[in-house]
C-alpha cells in the first residue's frame, strides 16, 4: 500500500471480516426463517388437498368412514416428511354430511418448530339416491 505523506495510517484491517461475522448469522437464520415459511405453506397445502381427496372418497354412496381415511393416508404418504400424518378423525360426519379433520407436521429446518402442527377440517354433503321427480 503506497501511503501520501502527512496522512495517517488507517488502521481498519479486518473491519470487513468482522463486520460479516457479526451480520453472516442474521442473514443465515432470516433465510431459514424464510424457507420454514415456505415448508409451513406447502405443507398446508398438501393437508388441505389430502383432507379434499380423503372427503371426496369418504361422501361417495355406500362408501365407509375407513375409505376416506386410506385415501388421506395413501396421498399424504407420497410427501414423506414434508407433511406427516398425525390424525385423522370424523368428529361432526353424520348421515347426511362427510366431515373430516386432518393433522399434520410439517417438516422443520428451524429448531423448536418442530412440535408445530397444522390442522384442516373440512365437510361436504354426502351422496344419496332421488328418484326422477320425487323427493330424497
Amino acid at each position: 500500500m503506497i501511503r501520501r505523506p502527512g496522512l495517517p495510517a488507517v488502521r481498519d484491517r479486518g473491519a470487513v471480516i468482522l463486520s460479516l461475522a457479526v451480520l453472516f448469522p442474521v442473514v443465515l437464520t432470516a433465510v431459514m426463517l424464510v424457507v420454514q415459511a415456505s415448508l409451513w405453506w406447502y405443507a398446508d397445502q398438501v393437508a388441505l388437498t389430502a383432507l379434499r381427496e380423503g372427503v371426496d372418497a369418504g361422501r361417495v354412496r355406500g362408501a365407509s368412514p375407513d375409505d376416506g381415511d386410506a385415501r388421506v393416508r395413501e396421498f399424504l404418504a407420497r410427501f414423506g416428511r414434508i407433511a406427516e400424518l398425525e390424525s385423522v378423525n370424523h368428529d361432526g360426519s353424520t348421515a347426511a354430511v362427510q366431515q373430516m379433520t386432518v393433522t399434520v407436521r410439517p417438516q422443520s429446518v428451524v429448531p423448536f418448530f418442530d412440535a408445530l402442527s397444522i390442522t384442516e377440517t373440512l365437510s361436504a354433503p354426502r351422496e344419496r339416491f332421488v328418484a326422477p321427480g320425487g323427493q330424497p
